[in-house]
């Protein structure tokens, strides 16, 4: 999903609630907690949004997957299946899914059901079926839910008003909120992403503005981690070529069986290492997004602390740390007592030498 993916998931971590209430069509719908949305459920699939919340006063899973079209690998009831029963497997709390489809042509089919009717072993999931173009984008509009207000660009207009003239009718919605700029930017530049799926990226940026789209925290991490994985792409290569070339100047004898080693071992060291620093990557932009749209931009000296962070699940603590903390200097603390832990470890080491 590229660009879609990213936009979706920023959402998630900014707007919780929100993207929750809105897959499960009610409002008693408390957050706890957003979990790590990069677990790995079924195979190389991952879920992309799941919500620890209070449904109804009873502590249960949200789920939610956003589709730009038609699975044409896997029949969505049976991946939705699959991430129903990891998440049971994992965390034994009742499961609400759905799905969203974000294309006018999508999910016309998807039954919202998968069912094994074998006698003695029957088994039935069902998930919510959104289709964005059937929701009544006015409605959205009108409750002022910021979450969602990038997602109205492809929900169902209001009667009689054309495509372009809607976007800009969405986009209106966002500059009257009571928000500041800086979450104003990141709705906007989601909204012209996901709007492309309708109108065209070029149509969208000339609506929503060159500017918005360069300000936007959100498109420099999704711009930046592309130029990542192209580097990382052409570093694998390089590292296969060496290999090979290397090889070549060895024994006749084994030749088939060492050039065979040394890409598997190429291949597997530079997918762990990119893994690893990607993941450090995006949970640092996710600290940093959250506490910009929470509190404003950070100070420089906060953002470079953060970033000295290099350990993935301290990482997310310090992520859940900015969704829970009532301001900047709370959170910072959270941030003084790991650098301290951090600090203790280190001086046993240093009494040594």
């Amino acid at each position: 999903m590229g660009a879609f993916d990213s936009v979706s998931k920023h959402l998630i971590q900014a707007y919780p609630a929100d993207i929750a209430r809105f897959g499960l069509g009610r409002d008693d719908v408390d957050v706890m907690d957003v979990l790590d949305v990069e677990q790995p459920t079924v195979e190389a699939h991952a879920a992309d949004s799941v919500i620890r919340a209070r449904v109804g006063g009873e502590e249960a899973l949200v789920h939610t997957e956003f589709q730009t079209g038609d699975s044409t690998d896997t029949p969505m009831p049976r991946r939705m299946a699959g991430y129903v029963g990891r998440a049971v497997e994992r965390h034994g709390l009742p499961v609400f899914s759905s799905v969203i489809y974000l294309r006018p042509d999508a999910g016309r089919s998807d039954p919202g059901r998968w069912a094994q009717n074998h006698a003695g072993h029957r088994l039935l999931v069902e998930y919510r079926v959104i289709r964005l173009i059937e929701v009544d984008g006015q409605r959205v509009l009108d409750a002022r839910r910021a979450g969602l207000l990038p997602f109205a660009a492809l929900m169902g207009p209001a009667p009689g008003v054309a495509p372009t003239a809607w976007v800009r009718h969405c986009a209106d919605a966002v500059e009257e909120l009571p928000a500041d700029r800086r979450e104003k930017v990141e709705l906007l530049a989601g909204m012209a992403v996901l709007g492309g799926l309708v109108l065209g990226s070029a149509t969208m940026t000339e609506i929503i503005g060159e500017e918005i789209m360069q300000e936007s925290s959100v498109i420099q991490h999704y711009t930046a981690k592309a130029r990542q994985q192209g580097l990382e792409q052409g570093l694998e290569r390089g590292l296969v070529r060496g290999l090979e070339q290397g090889l070549e100047q060895g024994r006749e004898q084994g030749r088939e069986q060492g050039r065979e080693q040394g890409r598997a071992q190429g291949r597997e060291q530079g997918r762990e290492q990119g893994r690893a620093q990607g993941i450090v990557q995006a949970r640092e932009q996710s600290v940093l997004e959250v506490l910009e749209i929470r509190f404003g931009t950070p100070a420089e000296s906060l953002r470079r602390r953060i970033f000295g962070v290099r350990d993935a699940h301290t990482l997310e603590r310090l992520h859940r740390a900015a969704l829970t903390a009532s301001s900047l200097e709370d959170f910072s603390a959270a941030l003084d007592a790991h650098e301290r832990e951090e600090a203790d470890a280190a001086t046993p080491a240093q009494v040594m030498m």
